[in-house]
């Protein structure tokens, strides 16, 4: 079988049968919930013989991980390694380098690549001692003067500095060297049954060490775990055409290296057995991107970017803050003014308090006073109370495929009241086929004939339709010139020295100064139902008509394209509803195909919108903008993107495995391509934001409250004042509960799933009565 090349990100996955499996996952893809995949078995070792590109097994050495034996025969370790050689010239500098290798005792066999510069030897069941080896080899090909060495894994020597051990050391060296006096202070006063601010830095400090180390065993990160570790690295000879079709020749070498190891241009093997989204056969990779440009790296840069873009609501703590401090400062003079000089007068009782000392020192007492309430006051809750919920919020979204560009955008979609909806594409498959062709004057091969050479230069789901129906009719498509493509509206392009053009109704016909009469294009539509009619109709189907015209003749035929509805369409737009968000549908299409959507997933018809321009869609956000309501727009093609832009938040569905026009211009990317996580995404922004409000309302109200205590509200009523360890543990409290109810955030993943999955299971139930 020929070999597939892919740009793909690996994840390596083991059974407990030993057998490995690869999943590949395209680039953008959604890390949770993972999609279908394809699996297959892995064949017996011997099974393969050489056949349509495939060689015989003993040829692949794909030797399993540490830790990991294969079922079929146990491999020595160290069996394979490679060697980096430089100043081979020419093919004699090769064939000297492989000599050389494969001269010593040790060696079973080596290949020699001159364009990578690399030699990878695999080693005799009975060597041991594989470092050992290439160390040696290394040396002896530096004497001959082929500067090598064996390859280094990772980074280099900077990779211990990325170790879990080295940091985790670093850390309790920190904790129990310079840091030791202030642990063994805090826990004799702590002990004394009289704990001081040392105490509780001391027990902060080993809570984040503890936490720190055990959290790695007990959650590893969602978008970490993705990236792959191990990958098999294929080495041909030098005189072999790497691009050739073979999977593996006899002549070449696979190792199981780190995914560091991969440089751009190596080659990477899938063998039968594992894991993968698109054949059953092995696959080689070339590796375009690796280490920080990878897919899922990117992604992580883009969540950490989302955490660290403040909301408006922050802005408005920060703004806080300041004054806050000051403030506090303030009533701290003020409560040292008071009761050292007119307090003590007015309420002498309150010199009896031991706050005030042995002698009942009114200074002594307003001292005491003022720095409690310097230390009970907490700014800092004020100052977590935002960031601590996006970051959790932002967070919990990756896991569930919702990337956000910034901690702003939740604050945005919470409020939103209208959300706007494109058809094809959005709440839609994207998938169309040609349903129908219908003229008044030719064949209808010729009418799919001209479109198709007109839409083969374009990227619109309706275009790839119509190019499929071609190819699978066997037509020849002809060659076009001057192809012009108008986002919204058609394409053009001249085929066989006319002009043709393929789109909406209006703008082919404007095209042109040839126009057919209204009774001709009555008749071309009836004919276009006539045939329509006659394929197998579902009430889940939308079907759209593009119309083809040619210079000279003006509009000469229709093709009606159908598109089946999402499977969660309907549940997305009733959940909106229950959440009190108004839905709109917005599209290019035809008003009939249109209509019948929209009353399909329960959108108000005066709320349906069709025939609309990129430029109408977009005017149709400013104008629900202008009435004071906040809109999102969910999309996916670039006919979308000005309106992705306009709109409060702008929502794309990734259906595509690259970068597109529509993604690019939202604040949100539906990795999962689901249209129910619209839904996720609003219930998420409303969740974060609650949390965001709690915490800001439990700040104020600490400090409302906290401070006239502190400052000495109860003493001459209650004769009750706080110390400045009371006041300490209050105010670290008050931290750790903004901390603590943040976190809980978390909780609402796990609980929104469950009642997404009821909600789904009742609408879909119901569309069946």
């Amino acid at each position: 079988m020929a070999a597939d090349l892919l740009r793909l990100s690996l994840s390596p996955h083991f059974t407990t049968s030993g057998h490995r499996k690869l999943a590949l996952r395209p680039h953008f893809h959604s890390p949770s919930p993972l999609p279908r995949r394809l699996r297959v078995l892995l064949p017996p070792a011997g099974a393969i013989r050489r056949s349509r590109g495939l060689i015989a097994a003993k040829a692949v050495d794909i030797g399993a991980p540490a830790g990991i034996s294969s079922e079929s025969e146990e491999k020595p370790a160290n069996s394979s390694f490679l060697l980096d050689v430089n100043g081979m010239m020419c093919g004699a500098c090769v064939s000297r380098v492989k000599g050389i290798l494969s001269a010593d005792e040790r060696v079973e066999s080596a290949v020699v690549n001159m364009l990578t510069e690399t030699a990878a030897v695999r080693l005799k069941p009975e060597a041991a001692g594989g470092g050992s080896v290439a160390e040696d080899l290394a040396k002896r090909l530096s004497t001959c003067g082929f500067d090598a060495k064996p390859r280094v894994n990772g980074r280099g020597s900077w990779d211990v500095l990325h170790n879990s051990y080295v940091k985790g050391a670093l850390a309790l060296g920190a904790l129990l060297g310079p840091g030791r006096d202030l642990l063994q202070d805090g826990l004799r006063a702590f002990v004394k049954g009289s704990p001081n601010m040392n105490s509780l830095v001391g027990f902060g400090s080993v809570a984040a060490f503890i936490l720190s180390a055990v959290r790695p065993f007990l959650d590893k990160s969602v978008l970490q775990s993705l990236v792959c570790t191990h990958a098999r690295l294929v080495i041909t000879p030098s005189e072999m055409d790497s691009s050739a079709h073979a999977v593996l020749s006899s002549d070449a070498i696979c190792i199981e290296v780190p995914t560091d190891d991969i440089r751009v241009g190596d080659n990477v093997l899938v063998l039968p057995g594992e894991t993968i989204p698109v054949d059953d056969g092995p696959l080689k990779i070339a590796a375009t991107s690796t280490g920080s440009n990878s897919t899922i790296s990117k992604i992580i840069r883009m969540v950490e970017d989302a955490q660290s873009n403040e909301a408006p609501i922050q802005r408005l703590a920060d703004s806080i803050a300041g004054p806050f401090v000051y403030s506090v400062m303030t009533l701290s003079l003020a409560t040292l003014v008071f009761w050292s000089s007119i307090g003590a007068k007015v309420f002498p009782d309150v010199l009896l308090n031991e706050i005030a000392g042995p002698e009942g020192n009114p200074l002594v007492l307003g001292l005491k006073l003022a720095v409690d309430v310097l230390v009970v006051s907490c700014p800092c809750a004020l100052g977590l109370a935002t960031p601590t919920a996006i970051l959790v919020g932002t967070s919990l979204g990756a896991r569930q495929g919702l990337l956000l560009r910034g901690g702003d955008v939740l604050e945005r979609l919470a409020s939103i009241d209208f959300m706007a909806f494109d058809k094809t594409g959005t709440l839609t498959e994207g998938k169309p086929t040609v349903s129908a062709i219908a003229s008044l004057a030719y064949d209808s091969s010729e009418i799919l004939q001209l479109a198709a050479a007109v839409e083969k230069t374009t990227s619109h789901p309706l275009a790839k339709a119509i190019l499929s129906k071609a190819e699978s009719c066997g037509l020849h498509i002809p060659a076009t010139r001057g192809q012009i493509t108008e986002p919204g509206f058609g394409s053009l392009a001249e085929v066989d020295g006319r002009l043709v053009a393929v789109g909406a109704l209006e703008w082919v016909s404007e095209r042109f100064e040839t126009k057919k009469r209204r009774s001709d294009i009555t008749d071309l539509m009836q004919a276009l139902r006539h045939e329509s009619a006659k394929q197998t109709s579902s009430l889940d189907k939308s079907e759209t008509t593009v119309y083809v015209g040619r210079e000279g003749e003006g509009i000469i035929g229709a093709i009606a394209i159908s598109d089946t509805l999402r499977h969660d369409a309907e549940f997305a737009i009733a959940r909106l509803k229950e959440l009190g968000i108004q839905t709109a549908l917005l599209s290019g299409d035809r008003e009939e195909a249109v209509a019948s959507i929209g009353k399909i997933v329960g959108i108000e018809s005066e709320l349906v919108q069709a025939s609309l321009s990129p430029r109408r869609k977009s005017q149709f956000i400013s104008d629900i903008q202008a009435s004071g309501c906040r809109i999102a727009m969910v999309g996916d093609g670039i006919n979308d993107a000005p309106s992705l832009a306009l709109a409060d938040v702008g929502i794309a569905l990734r259906t595509e495995a690259q970068e597109t026009a529509a993604s690019d211009a939202a604040s949100i990317v539906l990795l999962g391509n689901r249209l129910s996580q619209v839904v996720d995404a609003v219930d998420l922004a409303r969740a974060t934001m609650s949390k965001v409000h709690q915490n800001l309302l439990w700040a104020v109200a600490y400090n409302v409250v906290a401070i006239p205590i502190a400052a000495g509200l109860l003493l001459p009523q209650f004769d009750f004042a706080m110390t400045p360890s009371l006041s300490g543990g209050l105010m670290a409290l008050s931290s750790i509960f903004v901390v603590t109810n943040s976190l809980l955030l978390q909780l609402h993943g796990s609980n929104q799933e469950k009642k997404e999955q009821e909600s789904e299971a009742n609408v879909s139930l119901t569309s069946k009565f």
